[in-house]
């Protein structure tokens, strides 16, 4: 498994159909939760003041990331920042 961290920043046109907007939020919503249920979205913040987030993926792959990012109905609209993790020496929680 590979960790990721990935923010995440939504911009949506203004003019975007209000029922259109609607139905891609609850979209991504279930999909999100999907994935959290997976494992795969192990971690999700809010960023305060922002139509954004942080989160953590633990994928097996870059290619799997590719995929589940992909797949987010509004990626779109999404500029998406991705950081591969590895694990510190000096942490003392490592397996």
């Amino acid at each position: 498994m590979a960790l990721y961290h990935v923010r995440m920043d939504v911009s949506l046109p203004d003019d975007l159909d209000p029922a259109e907007r609607e139905t891609l939020v609850s979209t991504e919503r279930r999909y999100c939760h999907e994935l959290q249920s997976a494992g795969k979205w192990p971690h999700i913040w809010r960023i305060v003041g922002a139509y954004s987030n942080i989160s953590i993926f633990d994928v097996d792959s870059p290619t799997e990331l590719h995929d589940i990012l992909w797949g987010l109905p509004l990626f779109r609209y999404m500029v998406v920042t991705v950081t591969p993790l590895s694990k510190h020496p000096s942490d003392i929680l490592s397996d």
